[in-house]
């Protein structure tokens, strides 16, 4: 039913003046005390009355009863505005051209293999597109065409590439889907101005219904995914305590009771219980209070986009629908006209079903309006067929890896419908990639990560089965005929031993893979193995600063292959459980080694263990990093003498190549051969130091500049990047000058330099794999 002229000038009640809004609302307060006197405990606590879920058609009239669009409203534009950042950021707007080069040998990991990456500056304008769509969401402009076009966009997106999923992406997604079937254009939007029909008009309950149950789902499974043993016991996520958030409880608290308790206890605590606190009224203060400060320290523990922020935005959905018109009348009279409506009217919509007066339910909005009753068409029992088929898909698509078996390589199925934030840390100490020539039998190896710009195919089967075919497809281009590929990753999990994840004898180019039948190459997780956990925290905690140990399981019949570098000095490898055999290869002498016994490990030669027990063999390697420890040594020497020198109490001069400890390390220094080396790595480990103090020391309005700098030159240049891919697009390339000129300005970066990683790592001396 479509609503009448003569309720529709009814309803545009906003423009009324200040005392008649006032007026009204003491009127609003009377009737609203009245009606509570009479509303049931069940109608209190929940909304809504036993009988409205007595019948069919009682639950098609509750899901479709009429709501204030208020707080949708605010919630559509928020997650827009979100979206539109999101974009430039974690979807990867700033960076397109770098993942997405054409022409470059790239190895790729779509959910479908079909799946391919359009040529970059249509990737730019499928950006473009996606970005459209979210500020039309933002500003509920065209609001229907903007859904679309963000979630066609993200959706393919999100399906071009596995290695960039996670839980927080994957619900982007959904609430993009969900939005573009609700009505959340009817408050605060510019279609509420181009349309008089849908200014500030009732949206259905199921609307709220959808988007809150979305939530209560991501907060809830979380929770019984955090039932799990190694969350329960604190090995999920040990390292978080160690961060500077948690200094407050380890005052008083030591950081092994933070990690339990803190961060897994009250991690687990929260997410199975926010849901719930959310949705009453009586404890919804707490749960805001609770939820706000966990998403306020994960934006600060993790590096995940604009995911705390869209998680603090749906808060509000929880709360009373009307409640952006209270909060927003609070403001001073002259920012009304650029503030949401604060009308206590909301017009009727044929999006919901009205009830007789007499039998209405008593919300807040239905006593404003008067509306003539309706009653359930086919389109509204479709909806409400719908939100039950899409909230039991939700609730069940955590739990279907029974079907997805293909999938389940530690963590089960396909990691982004799963909910398991966080449940699982793991550790890479060996990668080996070993390939052989079809026709000549030539066996060589391949730098882990050839090819590929993604680190998670080392833990996934179907992604090694996709980077497995794109390498032998490449591999031909450098005579290498047929190729077999080979695979030993060493992984460990939740502070386990490292052990292997595939089966190092199978060729995975040939390998069956099915996304629905067991993975027949992953090997099996010793879970077995797990309380060792126990005796691994003695054992490191028995051992001096300058020693480092590295636990090892390995399977009956399989070896490990190992280099040591000339940097670890005092290699050993102990038995813990099992037997093994050490083979030395240079020296072609082999070592039994039972429980218990142990044996040096010759420095900067190769060496096999092969495990030869009936079950797994457990050891493990005790080394120092003696080169690391020698420099550590001069760095402090170099330390006391520079502050001699500096307090007068060094009264001999310093020679030439110690000479930079009095003026400092320039870029013409740096390039002196004279200077010691030793020298240049204090100096520039000195200067890093300074930096990093100097950061952590820096006050809020710095530290807010520092970060207003870095989005301001990432959203210009993904910008500028897309001006310049449209362009393209519309009129050709221009000529290769002119375009090399365009890219320098769009990568112009913040005035404040920092030395790279790669370079942090060329001045340091570090240890080799083992």
């Amino acid at each position: 039913m479509e609503p009448k002229a003569s309720d529709t000038t009814a309803g545009a009640s906003y423009v009324e003046s200040s005392k008649s809004k006032r007026r009204n609302s003491k009127e609003i307060k009377q009737a609203t005390v009245a009606l509570s006197q009479q509303i049931s405990t069940m109608k209190r606590l929940f909304g809504f009355e036993k009988e409205d879920v007595s019948s069919w058609d009682r639950f098609v009239c509750l899901l479709n009863r009429p709501t204030d669009p208020a707080s949708l409203g605010i919630f559509r534009f928020l997650f827009g505005m979100l979206m539109a950042l999101d974009i430039t950021q974690e979807r990867g707007l700033s960076h397109l051209d770098y993942k997405y080069l054409d022409g470059a040998p790239v190895c790729r990991f779509p959910l479908f293999n079909f799946l391919k990456p359009l040529p970059m500056d249509w990737m730019f304008f499928v950006y473009f597109v996606m970005f459209l769509g979210a500020v039309g969401i933002m500003l509920g402009c065209f609001y229907r065409i903007a859904c679309l076009m963000f979630i066609s966009a993200y959706w393919y997106i999100f399906f071009l590439d596995k290695t960039t999923w996670n839980n927080h992406s994957y619900l982007y997604g959904l609430i993009g889907f969900q939005l573009t079937l609700m009505d959340a254009n009817r408050y605060w939007s510019v279609d509420g101005l181009r349309n008089p029909r849908k200014r500030n008009a009732h949206v259905p309950l199921w609307n709220y219904t959808l988007l809150r149950t979305q939530i209560f789902i991501v907060y809830f499974i979380a929770g019984v995914k955090k039932l799990d043993a190694d969350w329960v016991e604190g090995y999920s996520m040990k390292y978080l305590a160690h961060h500077w958030l948690f200094d407050p409880f380890k005052v008083i608290l030591p950081v092994e009771v933070v990690s339990l308790t803190v961060v897994h206890g009250g991690g687990l605590i929260l997410d199975l219980t926010a849901g719930y606190l959310l949705f009453f009224d009586v404890t919804r203060p707490v749960a805001i209070f609770f939820v706000s400060y966990f998403h306020c320290m994960n934006s600060q523990l993790f590096s995940i986009g604009m995911f705390s922020y869209t998680m603090l935005s749906t808060s509000p959905l929880f709360c009373y629908p009307d409640w952006p018109r209270r909060f927003f009348g609070h403001f001073p009279e002259f920012l009304q006209p650029i503030l949401p409506f604060i009308s206590l009217a909301p017009i009727p919509s044929s999006s919901c079903v009205y009830p007789n007066p007499s039998s209405s339910s008593g919300g807040q909005e239905e006593a404003h309006a008067e509306p003539k009753p309706t009653t359930p068409y086919f389109k509204h029992k479709l909806r409400a067929f719908f939100v039950i088929l899409y909230i039991l898909e939700q609730f069940f698509l955590p739990y279907s890896h029974f079907i997805t078996q293909g999938y389940n390589n530690w963590t089960n199925g396909l990691y982004g419908y799963s909910w398991d934030m966080m449940v699982h840390s793991r550790s890479h100490q060996h990668v080996k990639i070993t390939y052989r020539d079809g026709v000549t039998g030539e066996v060589g190896y391949l730098n882990p990560g050839v090819f590929t710009q993604s680190r998670r195919w080392k833990d996934h089967g179907d992604m090694l089965k996709q980077y497995a075919t794109c390498l032998s497809e490449n591999l031909p281009r450098f005579n290498i005929s047929d190729p077999e590929i080979y695979f030993d990753i060493w992984v460990s999990i939740n502070d386990r031993f490292q052990q292997r994840i595939f089966d190092p004898h199978v060729d995975i180019v040939k390998a069956d893979w099915s996304p629905f039948r067991p993975n027949p190459w992953l090997m099996p997780l010793l879970v077995d193995l797990s309380p060792w956990r126990t005796k691994f925290e003695e054992i490191e905690g028995s051992l001096d600063n300058q020693t480092e140990v590295v636990f090892i399981a390995d399977f009956p019949g399989l070896f490990l292959e190992n280099f040591v570098s000339e940097d670890l000095g005092n290699t050993s490898v102990q038995v813990l459980a099992g037997e093994v055999n050490v083979e030395i290869v240079d020296e072609k002498k082999n070592y039994s080694l039972q429980p218990g016994e142990k044996m040096q490990i010759p420095a900067g030669e190769y060496h096999k263990v092969y495990t030869v027990s009936q079950g797994p063999s457990c050891y493990m390697y005790i080394y120092v990093n003696t080169t690391e420890a020698e420099l550590q040594k001069n760095f402090t020497k170099l330390s006391e003498l520079q502050e001699k020198v500096r307090n007068g109490t060094e009264t001999e001069p310093l020679p030439p190549e110690l000479q930079p400890l009095i003026t400092g390390l320039d870029d013409q220094d740096s390039e002196n051969t004279v200077i010691d080396p030793v020298v240049r790595i204090f100096l520039k480990r000195q200067k890093r130091m300074q930096e990093v103090r100097k950061r952590r020391e820096a006050s809020m309005l710095e530290r807010f500049q520092r970060f207003a700098s870095k989005k301001y030159y990432s959203i210009r240049r993904g910008f500028l990047m897309t001006a310049i891919a449209l362009r393209n697009l519309a009129v050709g390339l221009p000529p290769i000058e002119q375009l090399t000129k365009e890219v320098a300005y769009a990568n112009l970066k913040e005035p404040e330099t920092e030395m790279s990683q790669d370079e942090h790592l060329k001045d340091e001396g570090g240890h080799g794999e083992l």
